[in-house]
């Protein structure tokens, strides 16, 4: 074998031009995927490994002093051109490369890259892609590179679509808002530290309300755990209340079943898994292990009701006069089922807040929302009713059901069965395959009252009331009623509205006109600054999924609620998510001055400075407009509904005139 063929080829990588680096100077470059130091030094260059031996300090952001190349962390020297250290010391140097200096650049020579080898990251990344996890919001940070790294050839793959974020908060209620559209999980990841605790409130918020979602967070390295190193928090124990499932991953896990495991609790539990990946486990070696899936490990979800419970519930609806249905937000999927059961009984359909939009306005038996954010049609029929029948229906003190009625609760979730008081019919079962059944059970005609021509006059009552409520103007903006008059004017049937949490939701509950939209909020959370992060998630949706491509996106929300995240809407720009959002701007927190109002006390510190939304959109690259007239409103929402991106349609609105 001759000296050439013992020696590798080298690939030449142009790394700088000529006059880029001043005499006696070094800075960082990259070759491939290697970073280096570059110095120029006595006319020449050299180049070396920029990895202090030490502590893996970045040499080329050192600097050279007299004839030595100085680490910027803790001082240790180099030769500048040779990487070799002064005599004495105990490190053997730095790798060096060869460099050349040519008309069009420096160069360096580097062997060809070896083939990448199978991590514990990659091989948990494909599982988790084989579970269906098709989308990733998150920050690409220290600790966490290893697994952003595997994540990224997923990406270059085609098997998933990685979202970064300006804040982590935004992505965990992007992955929230995913998740309540869909039912299927994102991931949302975080480095160590800061970046896992920004992660929490939009964690707990698809907790609470039973969105599937995977938390991803990167640790500081396994052998500095526990005494407290830079970063390092025990997120076991921080992230304990809100997953289900929360496991560390470590040199020794068995990892394609950690995060099997951690899949399937998002899934089937419909809830937060979470897996930290400490820094120096991320980039192990996985050896010849294999990805695995869900199959064999997951089951159908329908849960029948049981006999005699079903026996129970059909009694009661088939001797009730006056049966009224009132459907939650976990009954989205078994709405055919219970609309033709209502259909059989002419029994009013009213839903929770949560539930908004299941059932369209203009169903001849829709009565609306029930409860603090709802209307007077669903409070009526809730006085008149004689038996109450929910359908996934949480009894929280927002919803407003009267304990003292009859209640059937069917419910796939038997710990919400009775869980605030008892009822009179709990049914633990899939809450469609509940409705289908009653329909055999019951009887074709019984001695149920024709509820619809009330529904029709109950609401003809309200549409009157709202539409003398548009013409309000009190000279301080604009009627929350002549808002989402024009909101519902203009929103497409099929739309995805994201809803935040203020005066903006609870006139929303009121006004807004449903046809087939999907309503998504921070529902037991009632987290301010929803809205947005949301509609990114919804959006990330109409890409990742068939059945929802085409359909437009747009987040309401208040001055207060998008000031949370509003940095995000240049994540909206980059990635030129089709996004309208509704900005009431009444400068101030108008509902906790409604309610400081309420409780007898001084109205202190709600008022917000604020800049031009609509001015700020444009400065990020989006579109943005002000509405500031009534008769404006309409034009104003169809200019951003039709711009190819980003919006902010920002309306001068009063506070009073909720």
């Amino acid at each position: 074998m001759t000296q050439d063929e013992k020696t590798p080829a080298l690939t030449w990588h142009r790394v700088s031009w000529t006059d880029d680096l001043p005499e006696g100077r070094v800075k960082t470059v990259t070759a491939g995927t290697r970073t280096l130091a570059l110095t120029h030094y006595q006319g020449q260059y050299g180049a070396m490994d920029n990895h202090c031996p030490h502590q893996g300090g970045p040499l080329g952001e050192g600097s050279i002093e007299g004839c030595w190349l100085r680490c910027p962390w803790h001082g240790w020297d180099f030769d500048p051109l040779t990487g070799k250290p002064p005599g004495g010391h105990e490190d053997s140097g730095q790798e060096t490369f060869p460099v050349e200096a040519r008309e069009d650049g420096i160069y360096i020579g580097l062997p060809a890259e070896p083939e990448h080898t199978q991590t514990v990251s990659d091989v948990m990344a494909e599982t988790m892609v084989n579970w269906g996890v098709r989308r990733v919001f998150g920050m690409v940070g220290h600790s966490n590179l290893g697994l952003a790294d595997a994540l990224r050839r997923r990406e270059v793959a085609g098997d998933l679509t990685f979202s970064g974020v300006r804040h982590e908060g935004a992505a965990s209620f992007a992955c929230s808002g995913y998740a309540k559209l869909t039912g299927q999980p994102a991931a949302c990841l975080s480095i160590a530290g800061p970046g896992a605790t920004n992660l929490m409130t939009g964690l707990w918020d698809a907790k609470v309300d039973r969105a599937p979602v995977l938390a991803l967070t990167g640790q500081v390295d396994v052998q500095v755990f526990g005494p407290g190193a830079f970063q390092e928090i025990d997120l076991s124990a921080a992230f304990a209340p809100v997953a289900a499932f929360s496991q560390t991953v470590l040199h020794s896990s068995r990892h394609v079943e950690l995060m099997t495991l951690a899949c399937k609790t998002a899934l089937v539990e419909r809830d937060v898994a979470h897996l930290i990946f400490p820094d120096d486990v991320q980039t192990l070696a996985a050896g010849d292990a294999k990805p695995s899936g869900p199959a064999g490990r997951v089951s159908p979800t329908a849960i029948m009701p049981p006999g005699e419970s079903l026996d129970q519930a059909g009694a009661l609806i088939e001797t009730a006069k006056r049966p009224m249905i009132i459907v939650g937000y976990g009954a989205r999927d078994a709405m055919d089922q219970i609309v033709e059961l209502a259909e059989r009984l002419n029994a009013p359909v009213l839903t929770t807040f949560k539930a908004k939009g299941q059932i369209a306005d203009d169903h001849r038996l829709a009565a609306g929302v029930l409860g603090r954010s709802g209307t007077p049609v669903a409070s009526w029929f809730m006085n008149e009713c004689d038996l109450i029948v929910t359908f996934g229906a949480s009894f929280s003190n927002h919803t407003g059901i009267d304990r003292a009625k009859p209640i059937i609760q069917i419910d796939f979730d038997r710990m919400s069965l009775g869980k605030f008081h008892p009822v009179d019919v709990p049914v633990w079962a899939e809450v469609g395959a509940t409705a289908a059944l009653l329909l055999d059970w019951l009887p074709t005609e019984a001695g149920w009252v024709d509820q619809t021509p009330e529904v029709a006059e109950r609401r003809r009552l309200w549409l009157e009331e709202k539409a003398s409520r548009v013409a309000d103007d009190l000279g301080n903006g604009i009627s929350s009623a002549a808002i989402f008059h024009a909101v519902s004017q203009r929103v497409p049937d099929d739309a995805i509205i994201a809803v935040d949490v203020g005066n903006n939701t609870y006139s929303f509950g009121r006004y807004f006109e449903c046809r087939r939209q999907s309503i998504l909020m921070s529902g037991y959370l009632g987290s301010i600054g929803f809205s947005f992060p949301a509609a990114m998630g919804a959006w990330a949706a109409t890409r990742d999924f068939e059945e929802q491509k085409g359909r437009k996106v747009i987040s309401i929300s208040g001055d207060g609620g998008f000031g949370q995240y509003m940095g995000d809407f240049n994540t909206a720009v980059k990635y030129g998510m089709d996004i309208t959002h509704i900005l009431v701007n009444n400068g101030q927190l108008g509902k906790i001055s409604k309610e400081q109002q309420a409780g007898e006390w001084e109205v202190w510190q709600t008022s917000l400075h604020n800049p031009s939304f609509a001015a700020y959109a444009k400065l990020c690259g989006g579109f943005g407009q002000k509405g500031t007239d009534a008769d404006q409103l309409e034009a104003a929402i169809q200019a951003g509904l039709d711009h190819d991106g980003p919006a902010i349609i920002e309306i001068m609105a009063d506070a009073q005139l909720i």
